[in-house]
């Protein structure tokens, strides 16, 4: 039983000094017990569009002849805590600090003749030698022999698998480049240590957001434990989830039991975690992880995030490790805005390669960030890869005679539940599932419109909805892809089912029916950040192919072979120099003399 409350004024405000009486008050059931103990979430921003501000400055000083780096850096980290800012990274190298300051304090400091210049640690997101470095030691051994089925369209559009299982037969070629010897270092969200597709390449990590040596996708503050949402699992696999049978990932129907290979399954793993999880990041923990990247020996960085403006202090650490052309080769995304403009750090040319979006069918995708610093393109429109274990849904829903065909709403709770099936209309308010609901539990039948998903399932589960089925109203969405916005432990089994599944649907009220939510380990993504590491995988079997080359020939073998597109022919702002091709860069690049000759390639 649940007891209904009056809100409003009461019967003494119903008639005023002869006026007309005001409107009825309106009457709403109590919440049942335990669905308003803590706040639920409110409309969702996130963290990948959400501007948030600097965390402190950057301060490069100019260099001292007679002082070695890291004494200098000392020297002048000491002069910044005397005007009372706090020093959060020191860069010897760059002769730079992050600190945080107050504004009298920055001024201040600003007026000392040894400062060269002072910009925002400005927040970054998830929208990432020399020599050739020693032949890389497993920690584990790589198989060689899979199937057909764990070749996704992406993987087929940049011709992986041509390089490595030329006859299409599901085993690897013997002696054909796999990525191994090459290490290639994600800089993103972190890992889902635990993951079967990635366990074996791992070689090694860091955490420069809890400044550790475990970059696993999670944080940890009173006891509770966040789980980040897989944007560095899903990248890292992309480019060398591992191949054949024992993978163990639990799988939608219809896919692959052993889920997906990797653009460069041989290729090794280190993982440099910068973004919360939330998705966000700040500049220093970038400048800090390429140079940790490039110390472990990676030959490739790859960035799935990216700022809107530049950063002068960014800009020289990306310069420095690419050390024109013989150092490290950093592959970055565009970004999500759809504008005329790359992110930044695709922005800096050359030491970073620039990669935008396209389908499954080589169209150019029209979130992709464009703009004359493009360098290539790559599949990022509903790329099949792995997430943290269990964080991806499979729904199903069994109403009537035969199961009916839904979709898992993003944050869904996991869980299976049947019970009464209660027609909540709109779910604008707790009353909108009339007498029938009660805090025993029932199936809450929701239809699409008026207000965000979030508050209708905050709705229908504070009067006793124990799952939720949302009915969309647009024909040509079917189930839509929709989303309670961000996690919640109050959060039910929630599914949506198409505008005709949903008028079936609610002819059963009364009925019992039952909502079911389980855990798979591999899902569909979309963006820049999904184009990258397909990117970064191709340039890893080109370094397998021909360790002696140098991270500026990889450049430019890579955009030489490109596919270019039909709707603009030629070098363009939205395509670059076109889609990645593996087997033809690889191609390439066995042709060119030892070290690779010249630059520009002929």
């Amino acid at each position: 039983m649940k007891r209904w409350l009056w809100l409003g004024l009461g019967l003494s405000g119903l008639v005023a000094c002869g006026g007309d009486p005001d409107p009825i008050d309106v009457v709403l059931p109590q919440a049942c017990p335990g669905t308003t103990d803590q706040s639920l979430p409110g409309t969702a921003s996130s963290a990948l569009s959400t501007q948030e501000p600097a965390d402190g400055v950057l301060i490069t000083f100019k260099p001292r002849v007679a002082a070695n780096a890291l004494a200098a850096t000392a020297d002048f980290a000491a002069a910044v805590e005397r005007e009372g800012g706090t020093v959060k990274r020191r860069f010897p190298g760059l002769h730079m600090v992050s600190a945080r300051l107050s504004p009298d304090a920055l001024a201040k400091l600003k007026q000392n003749p040894d400062v060269l210049f002072v910009e925002p640690n400005r927040r970054v997101r998830a929208s990432g030698l020399p020599t050739p470095p020693p032949v890389v030691s497993w920690q584990g051994a790589f198989s060689t022999q899979g199937s057909v089925g764990e070749y996704t369209e992406g993987l087929k559009l940049v011709q992986a698998p041509q390089v490595w299982d030329a006859n299409n037969d599901g085993i690897l070629d013997p002696g054909a480049p796999t990525g191994e010897g090459v290490k290639v270092c994600v800089i993103d969200s972190g890992w889902d240590s635990k993951h079967p597709e990635l366990k074996a390449a791992f070689v090694g990590g860091k955490d420069f957001v809890d400044r550790d040596d475990d970059p696993t996708d999670q944080s940890e503050a009173q006891g509770i434990v966040t789980v980040g949402g897989g944007h560095g699992t899903h990248v890292a696999a992309t480019i060398l989830a591992q191949f054949g049978a024992g993978s163990g990932g639990r799988v939608t129907p219809g896919q692959d039991p052993n889920g997906v290979v990797g653009v460069a399954p041989g290729a090794s793993l280190l993982v440099a975690r910068v973004l919360d999880v939330k998705g966000g990041g700040s500049t220093d923990d970038v400048i800090e992880a390429v140079q940790w990247c490039q110390s472990q020996g990676a030959r490739i960085a790859s960035l799935s995030l990216g700022a809107d403006g530049s950063s002068e202090s960014e800009q020289i650490a990306f310069e420095r490790v690419w050390n024109n052309g013989n150092g490290l080769l950093s592959i970055a995304a565009s970004g999500n805005d759809g504008t005329n403009g790359v992110a930044y750090p695709a922005g800096y040319l050359p030491s970073v390669m620039a990669v935008g979006a396209v389908n499954a069918q080589g169209e150019y995708a029209e979130f992709s960030q464009f703009g004359p610093q493009l360098s290539l393109v790559a599949p990022g429109v509903n790329v099949l890869s792995a997430t943290v274990l269990g964080a991806a849904s499979l729904s199903s829903l069994e109403a009537g005679p035969a199961p009916i065909t839904s979709s898992p709403l993003s944050f869904t709770a996991q869980g299976s539940y049947t019970g009464r099936l209660v027609n909540c209309g709109l779910g604008t308010d707790r009353a909108s599932c009339g007498e029938s609901a009660t805090c025993d539990g029932f199936v809450a039948y929701v239809d699409r419109g008026d207000i965000f998903f979030e508050e209708k399932a905050r709705n229908v589960i504070e009067a006793g909805a124990r799952a939720i089925i949302i009915g969309n109203n647009v024909p040509e969405d079917g189930d839509g892809a929709f989303t309670l916005g961000s996690a919640s432990t109050h959060w039910v089994p929630t599914v949506s089912v198409s505008l005709v599944s949903g008028a079936a649907i609610k002819k059963l009220e009364g009925q019992d029916v039952t909502v079911n939510i389980t855990g798979v380990d591999y899902q569909r993504e979309s963006g820049t950040s999904m184009a990258t590491p397909h990117v970064s995988g191709v340039a890893a079997l080109v370094f397998s192919a021909r360790p002696d080359l140098s991270a500026a020939h990889v450049r430019a073998v890579l955009e030489k072979t490109a596919l270019d597109d039909t709707e603009t022919p030629g070098v363009d702002d939205k395509y670059g120099h076109g889609i990645v091709q593996a087997a033809k860069a690889v191609e390439l690049a066995r042709t060119l003399p030892e070290g690779g000759g010249p630059l520009p390639l002929p």
